[in-house]
């Protein structure tokens, strides 16, 4: 008989250092060890963080409704049809990187109230919300007043739109 051309197969040591194609064990336990922030990646979308804005500015008092006069008809027809529900991100448009977001609000305010005092405090909630909620930075909050809701022009179209 003929003797093999090849030494006999032996099994691996496996506490001995890996070779070859594989990955060592000790690359294999590093993952594991670093913190849980590092170990993948969050994407924030942009109606997220519109809604966060959206909802943070109507609950300044002095907000009457958000969007221009066209965004908030079309808004009321579309809240009629049935299945139709209002948007929360109406009037806002975001632009959100990886660490940093832009947020451009239209509103209309309440008769009577300071627009200055009333902006300011929608910049600081909505500069507050969408940084506990996303932790992303907030760099700007441009807001256009649009309108100014008089007591006598309560309509459906913009009733719905106020938030109690």
């Amino acid at each position: 008989m003929t003797e093999p051309n090849s030494p006999p197969l032996q099994k691996p040591d496996p506490d001995g250092p890996r070779t070859g194609m594989g990955a060592t064990l000790q690359a294999a336990r590093t993952g594991p060890q670093e913190p849980p922030e590092t170990r993948g990646r969050t994407t924030i979308a942009d109606g997220v963080v519109e809604k966060i804005a959206g909802i943070a500015a109507r609950e300044v008092p002095g907000i009457h409704a958000l969007g221009g006069g066209f965004t908030r008809t079309m808004g009321a027809v579309r809240d009629r049809v049935p299945g139709g529900h209002a948007s929360a991100g109406r009037g806002v448009k975001v632009e959100v990187g990886e660490k940093q977001t832009a947020i451009d609000l239209q509103v209309v305010v309440a008769y009577g109230v300071g627009i200055r005092e009333v902006t300011a405090e929608v910049r600081e909630n909505v500069i507050a919300a969408v940084k506990r909620m996303t932790g992303l930075e907030v760099v700007e909050v441009n807001i256009a007043v649009n309108d100014v809701h008089l007591p006598n022009e309560d309509t459906p179209e913009t009733s719905d739109d106020r938030v109690l």
